[in-house]
């Protein structure tokens, strides 16, 4: 009996850490943000303040214009080396959001 219960909370524990676990690998809206920003930065070579400028002219929370939603879901779609079919439907739902 004692050796049921201890299994039964193992797992238990086992379960919900998994479930912990899962929720976390989902990025939050502002990493999703900070992720596109530093791929923009890297794809125009900025260093410095120039970064720090541009960094900080991104995270604002200033809503993005269609050109500027298209320019970073490229520069995304290009660090995630996407092609074809999965880039096309990577895109479209970028550009939803």
């Amino acid at each position: 009996m004692k050796q049921l219960v201890t299994f039964s909370a193992l797992a238990l524990s086992l379960a919900l850490g998994s479930a912990h676990a899962a929720e976390e690998k989902a990025p939050t809206k502002q990493q999703t943000k900070m992720a596109t920003c530093n791929a923009d930065a890297k794809t125009k070579d900025l260093k410095g303040d120039e970064r720090k400028a541009f960094m900080k002219e991104c995270l604002s929370n200033k809503p993005a214009t269609q050109q500027d939603k298209m320019k970073t879901c490229n520069a995304d779609a290009k660090a995630k080396d996407l092609k074809g079919d999965e880039r096309k439907a990577f895109m479209s739902e970028c550009l939803k959001k």
